[in-house]
């Protein structure tokens, strides 16, 4: 790549000596050369061709002299180097040029064979920088991109080149996390349009946050539906349990979310979160300029659809006895053996509840009932009932109730 260099200086033999004595690199494309004769027509032709990647100015010239040109050339947004040109002893000017930025000087007469070497080493150091700089650009852009998926800290370490985090396919044991806001599509199509945007900035902000402040992966947003990885791309080995105090961060945000709105006339769905851990096929996908991080298995398929069984179960967050499983600790209410749409093997649920509900004595006669059904004892029906006469918002127990008083018996349930 051809090197241009813009030559200031007001002596009008020089530009002819210097293509006398540079036609050889002119000539192989090494370097291209420009004249001005003083600083304010040096401004104009850098204004006219931004590529410039040196300047080599002299100090004493008229209208603008080389130390005003150069403090005007440290505010220029380009990155280019200077090299002072001046008389031999003028230590006082070189000084000052050295302080306001300049690379280099050479002193008058110009020694051509000192002014090639200064030439070369300016425009390595110059390369050097520029390549830095690529680098860190290089580096800003990876990070805006990992930052859609992953929280702050570790989109700063997958950005940098350093980092041993690998994002290639490999198969892990991970959580997923899907939500979804209930009738969002039907609100969107009521709402005006220039409410549609702020709200769902708000609310995908917000949620985004909590999921980074977890550790969580934002796989894919698709409207006002999050796809959430935990374990992956790094090790978490507690991932279950990150993914359960995530959903329940996300649904106290959510419906302070709804609150927030209502206030404002505009009546938000429930957030519904669908959460399963398993092994999953994770990584990168794709080629060239498109990335797409995601992950794929039954494991998340499952998650996508205990979030879609909330709707049934009058719950807002599902979670898989896989995920229990791995949370020795873990505080919630059976939901029973659920069979999810489109499958037909059933699989233990459980909605997961604050440690003050856990306390409440209502969930203890929430388990009570639930062991009676279990156990198809007749008598589930009447405590159900009970429970819902203290609760009647309580849509996990009127999904019972209902199931009961239709003549079902257990707690295995099909799902449509």
């Amino acid at each position: 790549m051809t090197a241009r260099i813009l030559v200031v200086d007001d002596e009008p033999d020089l530009e002819a000596l210097i293509v006398q004595r540079f036609r050889r690199q002119i000539r192989d494309g090494q370097f291209s050369f420009v004249f001005a004769d003083d600083g304010v027509n040096a401004l104009a032709m850098l204004a006219g061709s931004p590529d410039i990647d040196m300047v080599i100015t002299d100090i004493n010239m008229p209208r603008m002299d080389g130390l005003t040109l150069l403090g005007l050339l440290q505010e220029r947004e380009d990155l280019m180097s200077t090299v002072i040109v001046s008389a031999y002893g003028d230590m006082p000017n070189i000084r000052t040029a050295m302080n306001r930025g300049a690379f280099d000087f050479i002193t008058k007469p110009i020694d051509f064979a000192d002014l090639e070497t200064t030439i070369g080493k300016t425009l390595r150091s110059l390369e050097i920088i520029r390549s830095h700089q690529r680098r860190q650009q290089e580096a800003e852009r990876a990070r805006a991109q990992l930052s859609r998926y992953f929280s702050p800290n570790l989109a700063d370490r997958l950005a940098d080149a350093a980092a041993d985090i690998d994002l290639g396919v490999q198969r892990r044991d991970i959580t997923a996390m899907f939500t979804d806001i209930a009738d969002f599509t039907t609100l969107a199509e009521s709402l005006a349009a220039g409410m549609i945007g702020p709200l769902l900035n708000e609310y995908l902000a917000g949620m985004t946050e909590i999921v980074f402040d977890h550790g969580g992966t934002v796989v894919k947003i698709i409207g006002d539906a999050l796809n959430v990885l935990f374990g992956a791309p790094t090790d978490q080995p507690d991932h279950a349990a990150r993914a359960v105090a995530c959903a329940m961060a996300l649904d106290g945000y959510a419906e302070d979310f709804r609150v927030r709105w209502r206030a404002q006339g505009v009546v938000v769905g429930a957030t519904r979160i669908g959460i399963n851990s398993g092994p999953a096929l994770v990584g990168s996908f794709g080629g060239g300029r498109f990335f797409d991080y995601t992950a794929y298995g039954d494991t998340i398929n499952i998650a996508a659809r205990l979030e879609d069984a909330n709707k049934q179960l009058g719950t807002r967050i599902c979670v898989s006895g896989s995920v229990i499983e791995r949370i020795p600790d873990f505080r919630g209410r059976p939901v029973g053996r659920v069979i999810l749409r489109g499958r037909h093997e059933a699989i233990p649920a459980h909605e997961p509840i604050t440690a003050e509900r856990h306390a409440n004595v209502l969930t203890a006669a929430y388990l009570d009932a639930f062991v009676r059904a279990e156990a198809c004892d007749p008598t589930a029906l009447s405590a159900f009932a009970a429970l819902l006469g203290r609760d009647s918002a309580d849509g996990l127990v009127s999904f019972h109730l209902k199931r009961l008083l239709g003549g079902a018996i257990g707690v295995s349930v099909a799902l449509e």
